[in-house]
């Protein structure tokens, strides 16, 4: 079983740290050695984010057994070749094309490959060891800012793209061998969620699945942008690189920390706090000050933790019904994260400054947040154990 774990962890490495974010640390070179513009850059972020939503959606209709295991190494394929091909060109559409591979790639692994390690794990009686499976998204962010922070200016972002895509290719062969599905027992049917496709979201549910549209929306303007903001600024410059590698550290342990939280505070406080201290991270660097580089401790340390924390409310607000919330959130997630980068990128084009399009990342946060505390109003109408739900829970 520990073979299965480290499997899944170097999934979320290859499909988070590298096929969604290592664009991060290494936009500024791309931009500075081949005049990609911001509006661009914002482009093909977007298209990255376009091909994870359509995946997620996809991914969620693959049926257990050897279709999913087929599927699932399909995409590291696909996963691997679309980073190294980066490196292989400077042609606009071709890397618009490579970035949206890249999307479904990356939620085809993220889905399926946590989908089929937990099931190993709870077959093996395991679950305990569920929550490591997460540190591979801040393992994976802070290995690729550690490695262009190191050898970007030797290697140069092509040799960034090509370097990453070859240990990706080293991480998936051992995902490859490690992490599948056992043949299906003849009869045998999957699990269907306890509640109907016909049943009704709550009020408090819909509060819920808006606010997390816009915490997509809003953190990926950082998740994008950070590394090129804190570079344009002469006090933080040295120690852009090495931001998003800080990003990554304070990642790993987000979702322990914050499903910590939860059980003190309760889901709906915990959230909202987390999109409070989200918003402050996202509005450091209109400081201009060194205190900027907190922004990549503050991003790093909740954006998972947002995650883990509004699908396990998701889930008591729909009794269960696991499957199906967690489904309907990662979509509306998704659609954020298409939505949130395009105007990002053509204000900072027209303006020459990200003040503006940081402004909005972190409004967009909090008006998630007001939603969170309307949704948490609701909810305690049914009672103190709704408002205060998950609190003291194990």
């Amino acid at each position: 079983m520990v073979r299965v774990l480290i499997g899944g962890v170097l999934v979320l490495v290859i499909s988070m740290g590298v096929g969604r974010f290592a664009f991060t640390p290494i936009l500024p070179a791309m931009q500075a050695a081949t005049g990609l513009g911001a509006d661009a850059a914002g482009l093909l972020a977007s298209l990255n984010y376009l091909g994870y939503f359509l995946g997620a959606l996809g991914a969620g209709l693959v049926p257990q057994g050897a279709a999913r295991t087929t599927v699932f190494r399909t995409a590291l394929i696909a996963s691997v070749t679309s980073t190294a091909g980066m490196g292989f060109t400077d042609d606009m559409a071709a890397w618009a094309a490579l970035r949206f591979v890249s999307g479904l790639a990356s939620a085809g692994l993220f889905i399926l490959g946590i989908a089929m390690t937990l099931d190993a794990l709870a077959r093996a009686g395991r679950e305990a060891w569920t929550g490591w499976l997460y540190t591979g998204v801040g393992l994976g962010i802070a290995s690729s800012g550690l490695f262009v922070a190191l050898m970007g200016d030797r290697l140069g972002w092509r040799g960034d793209w090509l370097w990453l895509g070859l240990a990706c290719l080293g991480f998936g062969t051992l995902s490859w061998l490690w992490v599948g599905d056992p043949p299906r027992e003849p009869g045998h049917t999957a699990a269907r969620s306890s509640a109907g496709p016909s049943a009704r979201p709550s009020a408090p549910m819909i509060l819920l699945t808006l606010a997390y549209f816009l915490e997509g929306a809003g953190y990926i303007v950082t998740g994008t942008f950070l590394v090129a903001i804190l570079k344009t600024m002469p006090e933080t410059a040295p120690l852009g690189a090495a931001a998003w590698m800080v990003t990554g550290l304070a990642a790993m342990p987000s979702g322990i920390v914050w499903a910590a939280a939860g059980r003190r505070l309760g889901l709906w406080r915990a959230l909202i706090l987390a999109h409070v201290v989200q918003a402050v991270g996202i509005l450091l660097p209109i400081t201009g000050s060194p205190a900027a580089l907190l922004s990549a401790v503050l991003f790093g340390g909740t954006f998972v933790g947002i995650v883990t924390l509004s699908f396990t409310l998701g889930r008591h607000l729909s009794g269960g019904a696991s499957a199906r919330v967690i489904g309907a959130l990662t979509a509306v997630y998704g659609l954020g994260q298409i939505i949130g980068p395009v105007p990002a990128g053509l204000v900072v084009a027209r303006t020459g400054q990200f003040d503006s399009a940081l402004l909005g990342a972190a409004a967009a946060v909090l008006a998630g947040a007001l939603l969170l505390a309307a949704g948490a109003w609701m909810a305690g109408r049914r009672g103190p154990a709704a408002v205060a739900l998950g609190a003291g829970r194990g």
